[in-house]
């Protein structure tokens, strides 16, 4: 990952199978893209909604069964 969070980034969790998201930091939330399609577009998340998902991931909210 880089130091700057205002430009795009990948996890250093990504697999090199090129199946992965970017993201960067939009105000105080957060920019998503698919790797592989860069130009059909973003998703974007405000600060709280960013923050419920990250929440809910340290919670394992979203384990697969």
């Amino acid at each position: 990952m880089t130091a700057d969070r205002s430009e795009w980034f990948k996890s250093s969790y990504s697999h090199q199978n090129g199946e992965c998201v970017e993201a960067r930091r939009a105000g105080t939330g957060m920019s998503l893209r698919d790797t592989k399609d860069r130009e059909r577009g973003t998703l974007a998340f405000g600060s709280d909604a960013w923050g419920a998902f990250l929440g809910g991931v340290i919670q394992g909210a979203f384990r697969a069964v």
